[in-house]
């Protein structure tokens, strides 16, 4: 519906392979801080066909990447449910990742891939997708990564969230393993890629200057108008 950029400094917009977005921001002048504030609304309905762009092959999202490469352990777990028709073989391997890796936060890094965070048996929304499409890719199963929000009533419950869509049939289905659910009626979709690394809101390369950190804020709130209905 609306999206709003307070930026320090103009950007340049474009978009990536994925058709993802992109503003591309440079700063060549010294700096103390960057500031990035975004916010919205988006409208959320009770259909999956606002992502129709065919220009990339479903194929290329088989392919594992270094956070999504598998070994023994997450073989043997892709293959735990053989047999299965393949939509249920899909949400019995979500329930399967989500019990043997508990949500646990402050365990795991953005740098943390599947096969450690399979091993520490434990790991926020990011290790549970990484997983689940290491082993979809394993099985030979198109899947790709979703960055996003996720609109709670619980205020302390984390707005900024990751899922997982696998392509079966003409179009991509959710798997969001950290919520058990297949259906994505209080996501809101920001960007998709591979894995982790396509598809993080903010990435950036810095020349010289010594330390930094990096803080993070993400609210989502239901609007007015469609509270009062």
């Amino acid at each position: 519906m609306s999206w709003q950029l307070d930026l320090p400094e103009h950007a340049d917009e474009g978009s990536d392979g994925y058709n993802n977005i992109l503003h591309v921001l440079t700063l060549d002048k010294p700096h103390q801080q960057i500031a990035l504030t975004v916010k919205g609304v988006v409208e959320i309905t009770d259909e999956d066909g606002e992502d129709c762009d065919h220009r990339l092959s479903p194929l290329v999202f088989t392919r594992p990447t270094f956070l999504t490469e598998c070994n023994e352990s997450l073989l043997e777990l892709a293959h735990r449910h053989d047999g299965q028709e393949e939509c249920l073989r899909l949400e019995r391997l979500s329930e399967s990742i989500l019990e043997g890796m508990p949500f646990t936060p402050g365990v795991t890094s953005v740098a943390s891939n599947a096969r450690e965070a399979w091993k520490l048996g434990k790991g926020v929304c990011q290790d549970h997708t990484h997983v689940f499409l290491a082993c979809c890719r394993a099985l030979g199963m198109p899947a790709r990564y979703v960055s996003g929000y996720l609109y709670s009533k619980d205020s302390e419950h984390v707005a900024s969230h990751a899922w997982a869509e696998v392509w079966q049939g003409d179009s991509w289905k959710t798997f969001d393993v950290t919520n058990q659910t297949c259906q994505p009626r209080h996501h809101l979709k920001l960007a998709v890629g591979m894995d982790y690394m396509d598809a993080c809101p903010v990435r950036g390369v810095r020349f010289g200057g010594g330390v930094e950190s990096l803080e993070a804020v993400a609210l989502v709130n239901q609007a007015a108008s469609e509270r009062m209905q």
